[in-house]
């Protein structure tokens, strides 16, 4: 049996028993044609699903959430799994009514069914943060838990989230991590497992509210010696530094990242800590009046916009990957989508490829430089499907989706 602290697939063996699978297939979705237009998350849980060929599979996801113009059907979700794995993925328009529990029971090995989005079935949403106890008597844990033998969950991208779907089988069969969520977690507890040499946090792009929160956490906490900044993470922490970004950036700022205020108070408490360990940007890349430019930190001129980093920045970062130990990649330098303003985040990008660090990234804007850069998992050690998942599980904050695997092996250890 695994030593980790949940079970795995390799201590089960599951040929002909029923599974229920947990998976996170959330993915942008065209308004107007409703097809999905990005199947990575899919192709993350190719390995997980191939190795229940010989079970009977039920797979359990969500789409999107309540309001939002995504929030639909996961029939052609199925559609799109059985194309990917070339296998019958069939569909079924419900989640524990009558009829999809009869569609589980019937259920032969090697079948798999696509229920009904989960989010479309109030439990799931209201009672999100409910206790256990609560969970286990909702209709959909006492009406599923009877039609399967095992709980596999391998939505790590969701594993921040505390949905009954999520963590309300825990107890009532045995949890066991699937492939992707095992490799997960293994992959980022190398990087914390690193304690020597010089271990690095690249942040960029616009989630600055949250990364100023992971950096605060893991400079206190001693996981990480040095930040790279870039994108609005940049930017905050130069506003923070007393630097005069102009009307245009703040604007920016004030606009993406939530609780403007608080953060820039907090960036300035880190950089009066931490001063020497918080790099920020030396020069840009501009865009005056639809011109590329490049400026100097001290010629930047008020309210030009600062779309990615410059040479200098790039030169002064990639020195500091080069002689790092363990890297972690979270977010592009700067508007990457438009080729004038790609250079900071292709160059910093492939400074990190190159480099012998064990390297982990993660974070939607990351994979998707990285992917059209074609760096992969043979350039960087570890490349991670969570976004806020990644974030919560890199500062230490609560993770449910495992929490309930590590509560599922005590219950069930002799299983």
């Amino acid at each position: 049996m695994s030593q980790l602290p949940f079970f795995t697939l390799n201590d089960f063996d599951l040929a002909g028993k029923s599974v229920l699978l947990r998976l996170d297939i959330n993915s942008p979705i065209d308004p107007k044609t409703g097809n999905i237009l990005d199947d990575a998350r899919f192709r993350a849980h190719r390995e997980t699903i191939d190795s229940l060929s010989k079970s009977k599979v039920a797979i359990l996801a969500h789409q999107s959430r309540p309001g939002k113009n995504d929030f639909v059907s996961l029939k052609a979700h199925a559609s799109h799994l059985s194309n990917l794995l070339r296998r019958r993925v069939k569909f079924v328009g419900g989640l524990f009514d009558e009829r999809t529990l009869d569609e589980i029971d019937a259920s032969e090995p090697g079948d798999i069914l696509m229920l009904e989005n989960t989010r479309f079935f109030s439990e799931e949403v209201v009672l999100a943060e409910e206790k256990l106890e609560v969970m286990e008597k909702t209709n959909i844990i006492k009406n599923l838990a009877g039609h399967a033998d095992y709980f596999v969950n391998d939505a790590f991208a969701a594993a921040h989230r505390s949905n009954v779907t999520l963590v309300g089988f825990s107890e009532a069969m045995p949890n066991i991590a699937g492939k992707l969520m095992e490799n997960e977690i293994t992959g980022i507890e190398r990087f914390f497992a690193i304690k020597e040499g010089t271990r690095i946090g690249i942040f960029g792009g616009a989630k600055a509210d949250d990364s100023v929160k992971i950096i605060d956490k893991m400079l206190n906490e001693g996981k990480l010696d040095k930040i790279i900044t870039g994108g609005l993470v940049g930017h905050i922490f130069l506003a923070a530094g007393g630097m005069d970004l102009g009307k245009k950036n703040l604007d920016v700022l004030k606009k993406e990242v939530t609780g403007f205020e608080k953060i820039l108070n907090d960036a300035e408490k880190l950089l009066e800590k931490y001063r020497d360990s918080i790099l920020t940007p030396v020069d840009f890349i501009g865009n005056e009046d639809g011109k590329v430019k490049h400026y100097k930190i001290e010629d930047f001129r008020k309210d030009i916009p600062a779309m990615d980093i410059g040479v200098d920045t790039i030169a002064f970062y990639a020195s500091v990957i080069k002689n790092s130990d363990a890297i972690m990649l979270n977010g592009p330098m700067g508007v990457f989508e438009l080729k004038e303003y790609a250079s900071g985040t292709e160059e910093i990008f492939s400074a990190v490829a190159k480099s012998r660090a064990y390297k982990i990234a993660g974070g939607g804007h990351t994979l998707a430089a990285l992917e059209r850069l074609g760096i992969g998992e043979g350039d960087i050690n570890h490349i991670s499907t969570g976004g806020g998942a990644l974030i919560s599980y890199l500062a230490g904050e609560p993770m449910p989706g495992i929490e309930s695997l590590i509560i599922s092996k005590k219950k069930f250890g002799g299983s």
